[in-house]
């Protein structure tokens, strides 16, 4: 039984691509000792597969499959970060490239293009070293070989290859002591997994168990160079060069250090090569042809701005599925509840025990503000940097934390995330349960309030009435997403209500809703 691809299930899926990796980056970003221990493999491999799904966003609805996966390898190539991402966007390009997208495909034709993929990235690497991404690309080959010869279909084909590329990974450390000496698996293998377990989701919804948990690494102490026998600086840059030229650059490069990786076709090049000449692997790319976006990193001084003790996002939570929403995004959550609330010492206590030199800290309620900056203010003295971003709204907590980049700078971090707040309109429903008077009049028990901004605004009898009314005045022109998140008391078809609405009304805006388990709220809303 064969695949039939298409264009919508394309785009959802270079968005799950993106979405797992920014999961596991974290995760990815601690087990990189392999071949420098710079600590930015996750990042760079999500950074790439965003450059690839943005390049398919920028396409119009309607778009014809070849030409979004043609936009989505050349979005990978160019935007590729580090040595990782060049070689996922080989392997995309690769897999690709070798498929014939306007007939059905068959558990032969994944096969023949994993095959394909992992040659060119053997080929596209100047000395391929096995316990690496390389070897989980030829394991993933193999059991997707394996599977279409037993005669399985076509899905089943890429759940067997992910499969594969797991039991590899965590072999790696076998095949080189510095993963062993490490205690843990190559990190751009890992990368490589979380995008086939990706790819097997969106084909078969499972979800796969992980490999392997988080491994904090030593920071190295920089000098004058990164090691005695390494180089110092990571150059990459793109090329406009003719295909012909290219085993001549390979050749000039070479011998100028080390993690060489050449990548792309049809003029389009990317160069990634680990040298202490700078001057000498750009000097060869000219001679090849037009370098351009050059950028050259020195490895020392990478390390040197990373803080020792890493950074954590601290978020006070309400609910377990508010708490688990803010793990999945990478949070240390900090619950509380109506008959629990957090105290200042609670608060400081998770500042001290955090063990991070950079803390970001989202409050999500508007009586806790003050009581994180006294927290914060404690913490600081002892040579911490503890930023609150006053979010008084847990929605407000998840939208910061999803432009949360632990790549970037810590002050760039933090206004991103204080800008993403900020900009987040929010509202909620909740159910009276005393006689009170309201800013729009009185309200009795059992009566729906509609909240705006923290206070009440809407006093209405029928959850979803309300609810739409309090979607309605907060959803802007410019808004383009809405999430809901269902509490306690949550009114059941709530998402199908809100889905039909705005059909109707804001055919443009994308819903999502998440059961968040709050107290008090049946629901939460937020819209970006």
């Amino acid at each position: 039984m064969g695949l039939t691809l298409n264009s919508t299930a394309f785009r959802a899926w270079t968005q799950l691509c993106a979405e797992a990796l920014s999961v596991a980056r974290a995760e990815i970003d601690a087990l990189n000792v392999f071949p420098v221990p710079d600590g930015d493999t996750g990042t760079n491999a999500y950074l790439t597969f965003v450059s690839g799904a943005d390049a398919v966003n920028a396409l119009p609805r309607g778009t014809e499959l070849p030409d979004l996966v043609k936009a989505y390898v050349d979005g990978l190539l160019t935007g590729a970060k580090g040595n990782t991402g060049v070689i996922l966007s080989q392997l995309v390009r690769a897999c690709f490239s070798d498929l014939d997208l306007a007939s059905t495909v068959t558990a032969s034709d994944i096969a023949a293009s994993f095959v394909a993929a992992a040659d060119a990235a053997y080929a596209a690497v100047g000395v391929p070293v096995e316990g690496t991404i390389l070897t989980v690309a030829r394991a993933a080959a193999v059991g997707a070989t394996e599977a279409a010869e037993a005669g399985i279909d076509g899905r089943t084909v890429f759940g067997k290859a992910a499969n594969s590329a797991r039991v590899a990974l965590a072999r790696t450390p076998e095949q080189m002591e510095l993963l062993a000496r490490a205690g843990v698996v190559d990190a751009g293998g890992r990368a490589l997994v979380v995008v086939l377990d990706a790819t097997e989701q969106a084909l078969t919804g499972r979800v796969p168990e992980k490999v392997s948990a988080p491994v904090p690494v030593p920071v190295l102490v920089p000098g004058d160079d990164l090691s005695a026998d390494g180089p110092s600086y990571e150059v990459m840059y793109l090329l406009d060069a003719d295909d012909d030229a290219i085993p001549e650059l390979r050749a000039k490069l070479l011998p100028l250090g080390d993690s060489l990786v050449v990548v792309g076709g049809d003029r389009l090049w990317n160069i990634h090569v680990h040298v202490d000449d700078v001057g000498a692997a750009v000097e060869a790319g000219i001679a090849a042809g037009r370098p351009y976006r050059i950028t050259v990193t020195h490895f020392a001084d990478q390390i040197a701005q990373r803080p020792k003790g890493g950074r954590v996002v601290i978020a006070a939570t309400t609910g377990a599925g508010l708490t688990a929403l803010c793990e999945e995004a990478g949070a240390l959550p900090l619950e509380f509840t109506r008959e629990a609330p957090l105290t200042v010492a609670a608060m400081s206590a998770s500042l001290k025990n955090s063990g991070a030199d950079e803390i970001i800290v989202l409050p999500n309620n508007y009586r806790y503000i003050g009581q994180f900056e006294a927290a914060a203010q404690a913490a600081r003295q002892d040579g911490i940097r503890v930023a609150v971003i006053p979010t008084t709204a847990q929605v407000q907590g998840l939208a910061a934390l999803a432009v949360h980049d632990p790549g970037l700078g810590y002050d760039e971090v933090v206004v991103a995330m204080s800008s993403a707040a900020a900009h987040t309109q929010h509202g909620a429903v909740t159910i009276a349960t005393e006689p009170g008077m309201t800013m729009v009049g009185p309200c009795k028990p059992g009566d729906v309030l509609g909240v705006i901004a923290g206070d009440f605004a809407v006093v209405g009898n029928d959850v979803f009435d309300v609810t739409v009314e309090v979607l309605d005045r907060i959803l802007s022109p410019g808004g383009e997403m809405v999430t809901v998140v269902l509490g306690e008391g949550g009114a059941d078809g709530v998402g199908a209500h809100l889905t039909e609405h705005l059909r109707q009304a804001r055919p443009d805006v994308d819903l999502v809703v998440y059961d968040g388990g709050q107290e008090n709220y049946p629901l939460f809303i937020a819209v970006e």
